[in-house]
């Protein structure tokens, strides 16, 4: 296939023609051709370096080559088989390896899903039958996924149209940089814990609450990092009450913050871990962790005819290789760490940036009109998310208004990619605060 393309709006206009919009989000006018390692080539053979991953999907990079060949092999072997009820060893084996990578998932068993969404819908309809209660706690701004069930227990506003079982009570995030009562931390002592005992302990009865959904970091809802003691304390006081602590590391899993998992990260051991995103390296799959007296309590209430299917399963064990061969959690670690520091730099020259946050390497940058009311900055972040993929650095944003940049690259970046990111970051923000980015360019990707 040759470079030889039309230009790349009639090429999305062809694709408008033949699928729903309902399936997509759109930053800017951009067709794949090939990926390999941190770098996305378009239709156009321009090479983009990627700091978005596939919405953390690539942690081992693209096309990673111990992955095809784990693949190719599997493909010679047997493309498709019911685990329902025709196990096979590998995806045995993928377990045993999983449930040795850290205490928290130690002794755990195994439920397994196509994606983040069913598997998250999964665990609420296994809580809701095991414990014989209604409600659930989750959290506003939160994103679990595209079902009925996990999108009842998301709580970010572009789902609230869909929202159908409503006994799920929606709890404010930890969200220092716009706190709902107007703290800081540490001095505020974690009022949004006490909140949420609080409500346990008059308005909704404990005893009738199944369990909570909550992420490690909240990801969709403005890369949200809490205080490091914010899990344990809410571990703390949800176990009053015999509610399952389930943590969604959907997408903050497989060594994204700077351990294995994103729970180890911030020092609890979750009734229930739900993985999905990275673990195959892009092949469907997903995976619940749970307490063997949730997992085995029914048979057949949560099964599906091709998970896990065994090409994503091989796919999974060269990813799970890559990840503890290289050490990709400790690299996440330090870059992150690298990537944060330089970005704060970058903050310190321009007003539009009213905070930068980060653990491991998923980071936020959040815009805002200026520092005092920190009033959200929309239109200028489609504005310098589009920038960033003219200038060759491929991004998105998120948040309740849409005005973080989220930097979600694979593990695999060294310091030069993340000079050469931050550089880039720099720029495309100067242009949008000098007025370089005309609205028109951008306007029919925004939601402003």
């Amino acid at each position: 296939m040759s470079g030889d393309f039309p230009d790349l709006f009639s090429l999305l206009e062809r694709e408008r023609k033949v699928t729903g919009s309902t399936v997509y989000i759109r930053f800017y006018p951009m067709i794949i051709k090939r990926m390999e390692g941190v770098y996305v080539w378009d239709v156009k053979d321009r090479r983009y370096l990627d700091f978005n991953a596939s919405w953390a999907v690539a942690n081992v990079g693209h096309s990673h080559p111990r992955v095809i060949e784990k693949v190719s092999d599997q493909l010679k072997k047997f493309i498709s088989a019911s685990y329902t009820t025709f196990p096979y060893v590998e995806a045995i084996e993928y377990v045993e390896r999983i449930r040795g990578v850290s205490s928290v998932s130690e002794g755990k068993k195994a439920v397994f899903g196509h994606s983040g969404s069913d598997i998250n819908d999964g665990v609420y309809k296994l809580l809701l039958l095991v414990t014989g209660r209604e409600r659930m706690v989750s959290f506003i701004g939160a994103y679990h996924g595209q079902t009925l069930g996990s999108y009842s227990v998301s709580g970010h506003k572009a789902q609230a149209m869909l929202s159908p079982y409503k006994e799920v009570i929606k709890v404010p995030y930890p969200y220092c940089y716009r706190c709902l009562w107007g703290l800081r931390y540490p001095g505020c002592n974690l009022k949004c814990v006490k909140y949420i005992e609080y409500l346990l302990d008059t308005v909704y009865p404990g005893d009738t609450f199944a369990g909570v959904f909550v992420e490690p970091v909240q990801s969709d809802g403005g890369d949200v990092v809490p205080p490091p003691d914010f899990h344990r304390k809410l571990f703390q006081v949800i176990k009053k009450y015999d509610l399952a602590y389930v943590m969604d590391e959907v997408k903050v899993g497989f060594g994204r913050t700077g351990k294995f998992f994103a729970s180890d990260t911030f020092g609890v051991k979750p009734d229930i871990i739900t993985m999905g995103k990275p673990m195959a390296s892009g092949f469907p799959l997903s995976m619940a962790l749970m307490r063997e007296d949730i997992a085995d309590k029914y048979e057949g209430t949560h099964l599906f005819t091709l998970s896990p299917n065994p090409v994503s399963i091989a796919a999974a064990h060269a990813t799970l290789d890559v990840i503890l061969d290289n050490d990709l959690a400790d690299n996440a670690a330090s870059m992150g760490d690298y990537l944060l520091r330089s970005l704060k730099e970058v903050m310190a020259n321009h007003d539009l940036i009213g905070d930068v946050r980060g653990k491991g390497l998923i980071l936020g940058i959040e815009l805002v009109m200026d520092r005092e009311s920190k009033a959200p900055a929309s239109a200028e972040t489609a504005k310098a998310v589009y920038r960033m993929w003219e200038l060759g650095l491929l991004t998105a944003y998120t948040g309740m208004h849409s005005n973080v940049i989220e930097l979600t690259p694979p593990l695999i970046i060294n310091r030069e990619h993340v000079d050469e990111a931050v550089n880039l970051i720099d720029k495309a923000i100067d242009d949008v605060e000098h007025g370089r980015v005309p609205d028109e360019k951008v306007r029919m990707f925004a939601g402003w």
